[in-house]
């Protein structure tokens, strides 16, 4: 950010907070001026407070009246914009001045921020927290939405206050030793205390609060005015209800505010290592701070705070975060000479972070040692802390049908506005007395826009939440219950929710000299000692809880198909020359197959210790294990993961040439496939072992084979998934699983239909012969049937590399993925979340459905999630079901639907009813009357509330169907309807008042100043009216194909009966007391009376069949709805996408190369190694081997060796020339500047470039690939450069034999 220098350039004082991030905010600041406050004072004062309530419904207003805008180091408030339009207004505060608390030494104050100027290019690298002389300089923050924004001197601006998992590389956490007493006061200062304080709010506070709504404001404005024009039964009436309103509002509120306090407050006793003590000290955890240094108790804990593990093991449940109830290991961060300039990521990370408000169910260490953690986040910046501010501060959900309804309220203030003008003209040429003329304006304000119209709109999603709640479906989010009416996507991960949460083993596939060998169903006693057995006993993350084994589902049911024993033993470990590791042996005693021999003891069981783990993450697709036999001279390395990964780090000699063949055989038919490999690691001993990097061992491995798992279908997938689809709801699958087990589980369930065909879309990254482009391939290998390119029937399937890829070089793509993707496979929870934004900008209203592992951002993402798990993260969710199937999912929709049409309904019931009320009144302003207090009372108490509340109760119909309801108010159809209502409404009105005036026993109404309304006109037009509210109550109640038929809903049909058999007795035999309440003049003649209710009767037929015949039939169904297909054609963006692919009949261009499948595979495999640094093939060797291979080693020697695929056949002219050229140059010393010749030349050797070669002078290992090498032998080569010039060898090594060639 730049520096202003000027106080005039007041268009930059606006700037960004958060910047590219998803809570990124426009921020501008803001200093009181006295003059100006005086003014506005004024003005509130002559306004009598009514400038201040609006002040307090928009304080952007008042900082803008009473501040002018300055620089953000000046502002004394800044003002707050979101993405999402909502403004906030802070207050900006200031840090106190501890320099008169404590005074630190220069080499405790800067010890913190020394650690990143040791290094120029670290320093660069990382943002740099304040330090502690910084600290004890006055700083200027604010709060906003829990999370502290710190001045920053260098960039001028404000930044979020960041904690020590965004300025740390991860080798500078062991050098943490604690906090001393000093240190601690100072972060004190800067962090605040370590509590996530859900606060409930005072009963006062709370009351004014509500009481200040918008809503309470204009019903106490009406309540005022009706108490000034004598209507006082009916504003008492209206303030009782406003009273036991807010009452109940106030309770709810409270409730929820002190279940969620109960459920997240919570503060232990923590022990803190205090380096000035030397010693552990016991305090209150909201005294943590980052930077502290403390233990993790041996019975386990709930943690408090974000803290990186030091050393030992902890056995964590992490339900509260990923939905998974299962123990999770979390490991030391890793520390050694390779991880120096590593950054710090949590994402990358993670598996050594415990999280605040996990459970730590158990502690392994060794020894007496203590297991000890370094404090990195604190308060609402942990993991729980964004969970719960998610939960207080949710994000805004943008309905089209809630911007309609504050438009509706709109036209209605403007019609108000045309009848108070009415009115005012009418009085004031009749020459009535002013406070009369001004009662009577502002009441038809109150008319024209009901009270009672926000809480109207809420009942019927209260009711379908109750519904669901029967269901097992709990709702969090009541706003987001209409939007599922509108849903016309929905997203499902796959397992665990279109399959069984469980695996069952199938059957394991071994691999052994370059060859699979004979499938095994299940594993025999006989082959217990199978690299392939070992390697599934050993590389898992179980542990023993309580005497049982748990873990990962599918690590439990591999490890007991291998019929093996798992122990955790105390402290006899001597054997493994180790201390405490996890053993694991066969369960049968068998003499088969080899027994290492042993020198003391041939009679040594045969048992192997886990002494490492590397566990798994979704980022690398893999977990490893570091392994030793017992008294075994050895280490082994056994890795499993994605076979496309595995493969990537395994020695090409050792994988059989039909990999991808045997692998897309069992992929296709919907197995999950997980590859196996193995590394033996020769004279190595335990502290190496301990400190070597996971990159560094898995590499070079030996392919052992496959694990097949059989993942069945829920018995409910199938049936939901064709109800979506009938319903016209489109189905995508987004999962972390492979492609083809992803395409054959979508046609299991029906997904894809039985006709589509599937094209998948493959991202290959750029290289210096060729930009990045795409392939399209079809999946049934009919790449020449000219027929799918002008078909509509085909679906796109896109594995989460290519979606990278596509997102960074192709995005133009993007929507046409968004449009017709059906499969996104080998997603990570990232790429979810970009999916679901992505379809939600194409226009889609998009559901999720999860089972709540990694799927937490997609959930909260949708606009409606569904998390199948009742674990802590599901609080996120809007939705959450105690069934673990997806047949909650039409349920939801069905009650969204319901709920919308119920809106809908009753919407434009509210409308028609205060346009009926105020063409009523109107028409008695005219003679100068109007309703009297017990008839408003009867109108609005007893029909109106009553109807609009048991209106609400219909439930939702039992089918979806095809044709998803109206989510707009602003329609033709809406504004026809309410428009034929009012029209027929007046008519009948009209004409009951002059059929009245033409009888014989009328007697027209004489104004008077007692206000006494007691004549025929008043109460004709009353009876009238009420027999046209309970017609629109039945007229737009709908049922099918959304909500039931309403003689379902027996509650609204008993009250309709109630009201009709009122309203007719009112009209036609009333008591005396009732006519005398009222204050109702009756006709004499019994047979007009009967013929009141005659009007009615016809006005409620007619009435019926403009809205079901005229207006949902012809209007809607026969012209209307033509008519904009064809004329006015307003499409949704994703309609738009739709045409433009209909327009282009060669999209996508299908490859016309005969790819296979396992072809296609092999491609992405090349995109995955171009993908994904993290696979980088690096080689550990120990001191004492590497000094003997320096000795051997020429001083300048160019090695070339084949890392996968078929064997190099020979060296031919081509090549010896190419190799010769690259020597020359190496040999005349060019460096790092000649970058262009050697660009050129390494063009000779493929996609590499200078920059690969010079970026690492420590990196011996530079992959090339040669320009003539066959098809069979096109392979990734490795380089080993001494950037020496000189004489030079190249040794070409094969897989049967090697040939030198020297170059001098």
């Amino acid at each position: 950010m730049e520096k202003h220098n000027s106080d005039s350039n007041y268009d930059s004082n606006s700037k960004f907070v958060n910047l590219g991030q998803e809570d990124q905010m426009k921020i501008t600041g803001y200093q009181t001026r006295i003059v100006k406050q005086i003014v506005t004072w004024i003005f509130v004062i002559l306004t009598i407070g009514l400038l201040r309530l609006v002040f307090y419904w928009r304080p952007d207003w008042m900082v803008k009246c009473m501040c002018r805008k300055v620089y953000l180091k000046s502002a004394d408030y800044v003002l707050l914009e979101d993405q999402y339009d909502q403004i906030f207004v802070e207050r900006v505060k200031t840090l106190p001045d501890y320099r008169r608390i404590a005074k630190l030494d220069s080499s405790s104050s800067s010890s913190f921020s020394n650690q990143f100027k040791q290094d120029d290019s670290l320093s660069k690298m990382m943002s740099r927290i304040p330090s502690y002389d910084e600290l004890t300089v006055t700083k200027q923050y604010f709060m906003n939405k829990k999370v502290k924004y710190i001045w920053n001197d260098d960039l001028q601006q404000f930044e979020k206050l960041k904690g020590l998992d965004e300025i740390m590389s991860c080798s500078i956490f062991y050098e943490k030793k604690g906090l001393t007493q000093s240190e601690e006061l100072q972060r004190q200062n800067l962090y605040g205390n370590n509590s996530i304080i859900v606060s409930v709010t005072p009963v006062v506070k709370l009351l004014l609060t509500q009481a200040l709504h918008p809503f309470y404001i204009f019903q106490l404005f009406s309540c005022a005015l009706w108490y000034s024009d004598q209507y006082g039964w009916y504003a008492t009436c209206i303030l009782v209800i406003s009273i036991v309103s807010l009452t109940v509002q106030i309770y709810q509120t409270r409730s929820m505010q002190r279940a969620l306090k109960s459920t997240i407050t919570s503060n232990e006793m923590v022990s803190v290592y205090r380096p000035d003590k030397q010693e552990f000290e016991i305090v209150l955890s909201a005294m943590l701070v980052p930077g502290d240094v403390i233990e993790i108790p041996k019975q386990g804990c709930v943690m408090q705070c974000d803290a990186v593990l030091l050393n030992g093991n902890c056995i964590v449940n992490e339900s509260m975060l990923t939905g998974e109830s299962i123990p999770v290991t979390k490991t030391p961060i890793p520390q050694g000479p390779g991880i120096q300039d590593v950054k710090f990521s949590l994402a990358e990370h993670s598996r050594h972070v415990l999280f605040s408000g996990t459970n730590v169910i158990q502690t392994r260490y060794y020894g007496s040692q203590i297991v000890k953690a370094v404090v990195i986040r604190t308060g609402f910046s942990t993991a729980k802390g964004e969970l719960v501010r998610s939960i207080l501060y949710p994000k805004p959900v943008d309905f089209k049908f809630t911007q309609d309804g504050a438009k509706y309220i709109g036209v209605l203030a403007l019609i108000a506005l045309g009848g108070m003008i009415y009115t005012l003209v009418l009085m004031i040429e009749r020459g009535d007395e002013v406070g009369s003329i001004i009662t009577r304006t502002l009441d038809l304000l109150t008319i024209v826009i009901p009270p009672a119209l926000p809480a109207a709109m809420t009942i019927g999603i209260v009711f379908a939440q109750k519904r669901l709640k029967r269901q097992k479906v709990f709702c969090i989010s009541p706003r987001s219950i209409n939007l599922c009416g509108a849903i016309n996507v929905f997203c499902f991960d796959k397992t665990g929710t279109l399959t069984e949460d469980g695996l069952d083993l199938y059957g394991i596939v071994p691999a052994l000299k370059q060859r699979f060998q004979t499938e095994e169903k299940q594993i025999s006693a006989n082959n217990q000692r199978n690299p392939l057995v070992i390697a599934m006993a050993t590389c898992h993350s179980l542990t023993i809880i309580e005497g049982c084994i748990a873990g990962d589902p599918l690590d439990v049911k591999m490890f007991e198909a291998t019929c093996w024993k798992l122990e955790e033993p105390g402290e006899d470990t001597s054997k493994y020359d180790v201390i405490m590791p996890t053993v694991v042996h066969p369960s049968v005693s068998d003499n088969a197959g080899h027994l290492p021999e042993y020198e003391n003891d041939k009679a040594m069981p045969y048992e192997i210790g886990i002494l490492r783990q590397f566990t798994f993450t979704s980022k690398l697709q893999r977990m490893s294990v570091i392994t030793r036999e017992i008294n075994s001279n050895h280490f082994d390395v056994y890795a499993k993961g994605s076979p496309e990964i595995i493969v990537s780090l395994c020695n090409s000699e050792t994988v059989p040439a039909d990999f991808h063949d045997i692998l897309t055989f069992y992929t296709q038919q919907g197995y999950r496939v997980i590859a196996f490999a193995h590394r033996l690691l020769s004279r190595m001993t335990y502290v190496k072992i301990n400190r070597v990097q996971r990159d560094e061992l898995e590499c070079g491995l030996t392919f052992l084979g496959f694990l097949i798992m059989e993942n069945r279908l829920k018995p409910e997938t199938q049936p939901i998934i064709k109800t979506l689809k009938t319903a016209n709801i489109r189905t995508v699958m987004v999962t972390g699983d492979n492609m083809l087990t992803a395409l054959s589980v979508a046609r299991d369930c029906q997904m894809i239909d039985r006709h589509d065909h599937v094209v998948m879309v493959t991202g290959l990254p750029p290289s210096d012969v060729s930009p990045a482009r795409l392939e399209y391939t079809c999946s049934e290998n009919i790449v020449n049937d000219s027929k799918l390119k002008y078909s509509s029937r085909y679906q796109l399937a896109i594995s989460g590399t290519s979606w990278t890829i596509i997102h960074k070089y192709f995005p133009e793509v993007l929507p046409k993925l968004a449009v017709r993707g059906v499969v996104f496979a080998r997603f990570s929870p990232e790429n979810k979340q970009q999916l679901i934004e992505l379809l939600q900008d194409s226009g889609y209203y998009v559901g999720m459905c999860g089972d709540g592992a990694n799927d937490c951002g997609a959930l909260k993402t949708a606009h409606a999630g569904i998390s199948l798990s009742e674990a802590e993260a599901s609080v996120a969710s809007p939705f959450t079901s105690k069934e673990s199937s997806i047949s909650c999912v039409p349920n939801v929709i069905k009650e969204g639907r319901a709920a919308l049409v119920t809106s809908y309904g009753i919407f434009k019931f509210m409308a028609c009813y205060s346009l009926t009320q105020f063409l009523s009144v109107c028409l008695l302003y005219w003679i100068g009357a109007t309703l009297t207090d017990f008839t408003f009372l009867y109108i609005d108490l007893l029909l109106l509330t009553s109807l609009g509340i048991t209106f609400c109760y219909t439930s939702a119909y039992f089918v979806l169907d095809p044709k998803p309801p109206k989510v707009s108010l602003i329609a033709v159809t809406p504004v026809l309807s309410l428009i034929l209502q009012l029209l027929v409404h007046l008519i009948i009105q009209l004409t009951v008042s002059k059929l009245t005036e033409q009888q014989p026993w009328f007697e027209p109404f004489i104004p008077n100043e007692d206000r006494d309304y007691q004549c025929y006109e008043v109460t004709i037009i009353f009876l009238s009216s009420s027999f046209q509210y309970i017609t629109m109550a039945i007229v737009f109640s709908k049922g099918p194909p959304y909500r039931r038929i309403i003689f379902k809903n027996y509650v609204f049909m008993v009250n309709i009966i109630l009201s009709a058999g009122i309203t007719i007795m009112i009209v036609v035999y009333p008591f005396q007391w009732i006519i005398d309440l009222m204050e109702l003049k009756m006709p004499p003649s019994l047979a007009y009376r009967g013929l009141i209710v005659g009007i009615g009767v016809m006005n409620f037929i007619i009435c019926f069949i403009t809205e079901t015949y005229i207006v949902d039939f012809l209007i809607d169904g026969k012209f209307i709805q033509p008519l904009t297909e064809k004329y006015i054609n307003i499409k949704l963006k994703y309609q738009v996408i739709e045409n433009e692919i209909y327009s282009q009949p060669d999209w996508p261009p299908i490859s016309n190369s005969d790819t296979s499948i396992a072809d296609l595979m092999r491609l992405e495999q090349f995109t995955v190694d171009a993908c994904a640094p993290e696979s980088k093939d690096f080689t550990y060797v120990d001191e004492e081997e590497n000094k003997v291979k320096e000795q051997r080693k020429p001083e300048n020697e160019l090695s070339i060796k084949p890392s996968f695929g078929s064997k190099l056949q020979t060296v031919n002219e081509a090549e010896l020339q190419d190799i010769q050229n690259l020597n020359d140059f190496l040999q005349n010393g060019h460096g790092k500047d000649s970058t262009n010749d050697l660009n050129n030349l390494l063009n000779v050797f493929g996609n590499r470039s200078s920059s690969d070669l010079w970026q690492n002078d420590n990196e011996d290992v530079i992959p090339i690939l040669p320009r003539t090498m066959s098809d069979d032998s096109a392979t990734l080569m490795q380089m080993t450069n001494t950037n020496n010039p000189g004489s030079m060898k190249i040794k070409m090594e094969t897989n049967e034999e090697s040939s030198e060639v020297t170059i001098l």
